[in-house]
């Protein structure tokens, strides 16, 4: 199964989630929030296509703390892939950022991921005190313990 990103970041993020975390950018995006801090991602006819299998190979030989956080763009839109990929990586402490509600994400997605972002970024409501959120409408809920 394809999957289209924008980019791997192995640099070790401390702002997308607990801990040094590697993001993954899902390219594709129709919210187009204004002041968006990945407007890159937006492109559904962008990005790079890979098989999920090798984005998992490249993960576990190069997340050494096994540590991710998926960003984007919006990851649902490719939904069946970021599935298949999550499954895949089922030893990985994942984090899912998102611009749904919570109540629109389908269980069988949350059951394999540790830690969920919701809610569309609104730039009236932005915050830089709240951690791993950008505006006080979303919200940053653990899902399972370890």
């Amino acid at each position: 199964m394809k999957i289209v990103i924008n980019s791997i970041d192995y640099g070790g993020s401390i702002v997308d989630g607990p801990g040094l975390r590697t993001v993954l950018y899902i390219q594709g995006c129709k919210r187009r929030c204004e002041e968006c801090h990945n407007p890159s991602t937006w492109d559904i006819e962008g990005g790079i296509e890979l098989d999920v299998e090798e984005i998992v190979k490249e993960l576990n030989e190069k997340c050494i703390n096994k540590k991710i956080t998926i960003s984007g763009g919006e990851p649902l839109l490719q939904f069946l892939a970021v599935l298949k990929l999550v499954k895949k990586l089922k030893d990985f402490n994942i984090v899912l950022y998102t611009g749904f509600d919570i109540e629109e994400i389908p269980e069988e997605i949350l059951k394999y991921i540790k830690y969920i972002k919701v809610g569309k970024y609104i730039k009236e409501k932005r915050t830089t005190i709240l951690p791993f959120i950008g505006s006080k409408n979303q919200k940053f809920i653990k899902l399972r313990g370890e």
